[in-house]
């Protein structure tokens, strides 16, 4: 039986900066609530910010997030909310220590397509399309492939559901989502799927529990209930998944927290894993130019991105360009090519560019194109700056295990601000 369409609309995603700091104007009133309105999913999702979008681009940042949160309330009335920014950069500090994590996945994912039986694969198309035959789960599919976004809470369903009701690669799940949530994020999707999965914290799944999305989702259940008695509490187990090569902890990668004053011809080069560079240290270089790539070959062929999550990072992506050419006072282009190194190295070159300074790209498709990048530039005398914000370079170093000893650390850093 064909569900009926999604039944959590909610507004647009803040795709600008513009945007993002009206809804964050709106949100910051709630704040206080968050901790005990957080977990439902309700109604045009007016219980949560919708931010991140924003934050995973950072159109918005979390460091301006933060200092708006404290000074608006005291700490531990908004230590539920300030956790919740903070599990983001968490993710990320422990990706760059467990690169591997990231490229494993990708690699398993290619080789699932091309080794999963037959009849697998057409489960799991099923299931994705919204046709897995219980109805909540197939209403949640069918949100996130027209809106772009599910609240956090049926997104932990819907991937225990996949991994634990379905028995489907956890992997394939979670490139499901990549593909799109118009926020996805590479730690925070990889990461949060092996969670629910028991990878990431072994032995510990996530079970979704039809009693669960009754006290907190009712209207998921409205109408037709089929399928339901799949995921009743008493039934639904934790799958045992074949033993993952254990994650190997690597040394953070250093870098820079200032960039040195430039004195050549300069160029900045823009990319989606942090679109504000008109605030933090990058702020008062002197730029020649200013470039972003923008290869959607690489967004369907390599990554099969939906058109809506492709349409959402030419979005972000021109309002940043856009932003940065006012401030620094420059022309701004994007490069769009089939091979974004190849269309860089190009730009580079056509501007006489003596360096080129970047924010360091976290773990994901914009790192994965550093090696080849550095390489392209070195042969052209190109030289090549990454740069971290301090707070990152901060937060990362706490990343060193679990979330909540990293909270230890980071709410004492975070109150010790406050005093300073």
């Amino acid at each position: 039986m064909t569900s009926p369409p999604p039944t959590f609309s909610a507004p647009p995603a803040p795709l600008t900066r513009q945007a993002a700091l009206a809804g964050w104007r709106a949100f910051l009133p709630k704040v206080a609530a968050y901790a005990r309105t957080r977990n439902q999913v309700q109604q045009g999702q007016a219980n949560v910010s919708r931010l991140s979008v924003s934050i995973r681009f950072r159109t918005w940042l979390e460091d301006e997030i933060i200092q708006d949160t404290l000074a608006a309330m005291p700490f531990r009335e908004a230590e539920k909310w300030l956790q919740e920014v903070c599990w983001r950069r968490y993710w990320k500090g422990w990706l760059e220590r467990h690169p591997q994590v990231w490229t494993q996945w990708r690699k398993q994912v290619r080789l699932l397509h091309q080794t999963l039986p037959e009849d697998l694969l057409a489960r799991a198309e099923a299931v994705m399309a919204g046709d897995g035959g219980i109805t909540c789960m197939d209403r949640m599919a069918r949100e996130l492939i027209t809106t772009g976004y599910l609240h956090n809470h049926a997104r932990m369903w819907w991937a225990s559901y996949w991994i634990h009701v379905e028995g489907l690669p956890w992997e394939l799940g979670a490139d499901f989502f990549f593909r799109h949530l118009l926020d996805a994020d590479p730690a925070s999707n990889t990461l949060s799927w092996r969670w629910v999965a028991g990878l990431q914290t072994v032995g510990k799944s996530y079970l979704v529990r039809l009693s669960n999305i009754q006290k907190y989702a009712p209207e998921y259940l409205d109408g037709d209930g089929a399928g339901l008695e799949r995921i009743a509490d008493e039934v639904v187990a934790a799958r045992s998944l074949p033993n993952a090569a254990p994650a190997v902890k690597q040394a953070l990668p250093e870098y820079p927290t200032a960039p040195h004053q430039n004195t050549g011809r300069t160029g900045l080069w823009l990319h989606p894993d942090d679109l504000t560079p008109e605030l933090g240290p990058l702020a008062d270089l002197k730029f020649s130019s200013i470039a972003a790539n923008i290869s959607d070959a690489v967004y369907r062929d390599t990554y099969r991105l939906s058109d809506q999550r492709i349409t959402s990072l030419h979005t972000m992506l021109n309002d940043g360009l856009s932003r940065a050419a006012a401030h620094f006072a420059c022309a701004s282009v994007a490069v769009k090519t089939e091979d974004p190194v190849q269309g860089l190295c190009a730009w580079a070159a056509e501007n006489q560019l003596a360096e080129v300074v970047a924010f360091a790209p976290m773990m994901g498709p914009t790192h994965d194109l550093l090696p080849r990048l550095r390489a392209g530039l070195e042969r052209a005398n190109v030289r090549l700056t990454l740069v971290r914000r301090p707070s990152d370079a901060i937060a990362f170093s706490f990343a060193s295990a679990g979330f909540f000893p990293f909270w230890e650390k980071m709410s004492r850093h975070l109150q010790q601000s406050l005093s300073s």
